[in-house]
């Protein structure tokens, strides 16, 4: 097992010789720096694979070191130690490049799982993540996808919490999974959960787990979705459906990298990295107050925008190719290629669907295509959307009760409560569904509800 070198920052003796002894055991070599001056000594002297440095010490900061690493080390991981409960610190040291943080008093546990991941992001090299096999695939070479693209590559080493951005439907999920599969978790599990489509009453026992008896149906352990990324990454989409409540807790389990699972009495350490994702505003719902501002500063340490479609009108014959080519392993459809005409109106187009809105065309026209070849009248491109831009978002279609045989609506006393409202929504989605011309994404939108909840409810109500 090769020996590896850590470069350990701190004014306090003691400090230094516990994370010494505590790497020893983890073939992990120190050499220790009093202060700011003794440390780049060290750095220009000898290579490292990892530096911890304190966040105060006698000639300056702990960021001035990270900004120090970042600019003449940039492969190098660092982290801070932070006092407990100084999280603006952390953030900052996040900010400026480092790897990770740790705060007083930390446990060895999770002083050894932080080296651990810090040692993989220090072996990684410079291995982008497209050398790797077996990785989530993020098509398009134009200025916009090359940007993300290597923004990525960036964000893959290190450990803080990022928030994607960005339209329904513009590859957030994507960008979450190959930040993970790129970086030094990419062993351990990626857990997604949709933040909108858990019930409000579940959510704690979902995110955090429960014991055996802790509550009626309780009758074994469950573990949450904390414990389930248990080493690797839980990505939060649709951050912005978690209701207050959530909030405040999602919030105190990421500060204290800690959770409590309904019915037991102490809190379990976890090692999770957090990304999450939205299609809203979140600093718009801060300033309304439907979102914590202090979640919002600890999720979003770093944004990472997908672009929209329409902004990288250069990839669709890329993005084309390859959704036809996937379309032609299904039976029954044919697999033929865009004429000329029919790609110059695709660029044209807008796309509020984005990527979806684009299978769903593609999909369309190769049942329509009569030749191999698919031509510009059989995308069946709405008229109204003028090129280049986006048609105006459609009112949300009034909910209505749904018909009696005799001409009146049923009342929840004829129908039953459940049915009644199950009707009602069922009226809602089909309205809406025909309204966009069954473009799903677009009919999530006018509904307000995400692209997924919206496939849930289809499901559930067995609308084909």
């Amino acid at each position: 097992m090769e020996v590896r070198n850590a470069l350990i920052v701190d004014d306090e003796a003691h400090i230094r010789e516990l994370i010494e002894i505590t790497l020893q055991s983890m073939r992990v070599e120190c050499q220790g720096a009093e202060n700011l001056q003794q440390a780049r000594a060290l750095l220009k002297r000898q290579a490292f694979d990892f530096c911890i440095t304190d966040m105060r010490l006698p000639d300056g900061s702990g960021l001035e070191l990270v900004a120090h690493i970042q600019k003449r080390y940039p492969n190098l991981p660092v982290a801070v130690i932070t006092a407990h409960g100084n999280v603006e610190s952390a953030v900052e040291a996040l900010k400026l490049g480092a790897f990770d943080f740790v705060s007083k008093p930390f446990e060895l546990s999770v002083l050894r799982n932080l080296v651990s991941t810090a040692l993989k992001a220090a072996g990684s090299g410079q291995s982008g993540a497209a050398e790797r096999p077996g990785q989530p695939l993020l098509l398009g070479r134009s200025p916009a996808m090359e940007s993300v693209r290597r923004l990525i590559h960036k964000l893959a080493r290190s450990q803080a919490p990022i928030l994607i951005s960005g339209e329904s439907v513009t590859g957030k999920e994507l960008a979450a999974r190959l930040i993970h599969a790129s970086g030094p978790r990419a062993d351990r599990p990626f857990v997604p959960v949709n933040c909108g489509a858990i019930p409000e009453h579940l959510m704690e026992s979902e995110f955090f787990g429960y014991k055996k008896g802790s509550f009626t149906g309780a009758t074994q352990d469950k573990i949450g979705l904390f414990q389930a990324a248990q080493g690797g990454t839980l990505f939060l989409d649709e951050v912005a459906d978690l209701p207050q409540h959530m909030q405040v807790k999602l919030l105190r389990a990421i500060q204290e990298r800690a959770v409590r699972p309904i019915g037991q009495q102490n809190e379990m350490p976890i090692d999770v990295r957090i990304l999450s994702a939205t299609h809203k505003d979140l600093g718009q719902l801060v300033e309304q107050g439907q979102f914590r501002q202090d979640l919002y500063y600890r999720l979003n340490v770093i944004e990472l925008r997908m672009p929209s479609l329409r902004e990288r009108p250069e990839d669709i014959a890329e993005l084309a190719d390859h959704i036809l080519g996937r379309i032609a392993r299904q039976p029954g459809l044919p697999a033929p290629s865009l004429s000329a005409a029919a790609l110059q109106a695709l660029r044209r187009y807008p796309f509020p669907g984005n990527i979806r809105e684009l299978e769903n065309i593609l999909e369309r026209a190769c049942t329509l295509a009569e030749g191999e070849e698919i031509q510009a009248e059989d995308l069946l491109l709405p008229e109204s959307a003028a090129p280049g831009n986006a048609p105006p978002p459609a009112a949300a279609a009034p909910s209505a009760a749904p018909p009696h045989p005799e001409g009146k609506p049923l009342s929840p006393t004829e129908a039953g409560l459940e049915n009644y409202l199950e009707e009602l929504e069922r009226e809602a989605i089909m309205k809406a569904l025909e309204a966009t011309r069954y473009n799903k994404t677009a009919a999530a939108e006018r509904l307000g509800i995400s692209f997924r909840a919206l496939r849930y409810r289809l499901k559930k109500l067995g609308i084909d």
